[in-house]
């Protein structure tokens, strides 16, 4: 065979072979009717199945609370759609990604516990900070001496400060919808099909690669009127 003719079709089948693109595979991380397959971590802030959506409600006198993932992902796409609680500025949530845990007791309770950390994109309820979408590290890091450090700026790795059309999509009390990708360094978020954040992370030293997914329950002090937050439609597919 032709040298030329040669390399044209083996060009060819790396084209149309399944190996040389991305392999796509959609995971069922919820099943619409039980908490199958997650896991609770950190505070007693409570989690229950209502009407095929995940309802997150707080609790008073304890830290942060997360439903964890039990599978790890690294690089994939998730989409989501959320409301929450819009009653005042105490209450807010997020969506973790290839975020961990370790042993910490509860500040608040004293009681054993377990700290989720990792990047987490924010689902903010501030009045002067509207900033859902936008990618805050939670928990910080223990370095080897169990110094917490703290990263980007007081935790925020890319605030919505600077980006006004993301700010505006923000709608609390309403269904908001979220969609997260995350490839290698690079991770991009969108609310409501508004970019949001667009965040590379250099770091060598802290980079996280692969972890858990988790939806939080921010803390709320000694209130007792609980706040909820809701999820649904939680779709996933990872990117080999």
């Amino acid at each position: 065979m032709h040298m030329h003719l040669r390399t044209a079709i083996v060009g060819l089948i790396l084209m149309v072979s399944p190996t040389a693109v991305f392999a796509d595979q959609k995971v069922e991380l919820f099943n619409g009717k039980d908490l199958t397959g997650w896991t609770k971590r950190g505070g007693n802030g409570s989690y229950r199945v209502e009407d095929g959506e995940i309802v997150g409600q707080s609790a008073p006198n304890t830290t942060n609370t997360f439903l964890c993932s039990d599978k790890e992902f690294g690089d994939f796409e998730m989409e989501l759609d959320f409301k929450i609680d819009p009653k005042d500025n105490i209450f807010n949530s997020g969506v973790q990604i290839r975020s961990h845990s370790r042993p910490e007791k509860d500040k608040k309770s004293q009681k054993e516990s377990e700290r989720v950390f990792g990047y987490q994109v924010e689902i903010d309820t501030k009045a002067d900070r509207p900033w859902t979408g936008g990618i805050y590290f939670e928990g910080g890091i223990k370095d080897k001496n169990g110094k917490l450090i703290m990263r980007g700026e007081n935790g925020w790795m890319f605030p919505l400060k600077d980006n006004k059309a993301a700010q505006k999509e923000r709608h609390l009390g309403e269904w908001n919808h979220l969609k997260i990708v995350a490839k290698g360094r690079h991770i991009q978020t969108w609310l409501n099909g508004v970019p949001a954040a667009d965040l590379t992370d250099n770091d060598e030293k802290y980079f996280t690669p692969k972890g858990f997914l988790a939806l939080q329950v921010h803390a709320v002090g000694q209130l007792k009127d609980t706040r909820e937050v809701r999820f649904k439609n939680i779709k996933l597919t990872t990117l080999d």
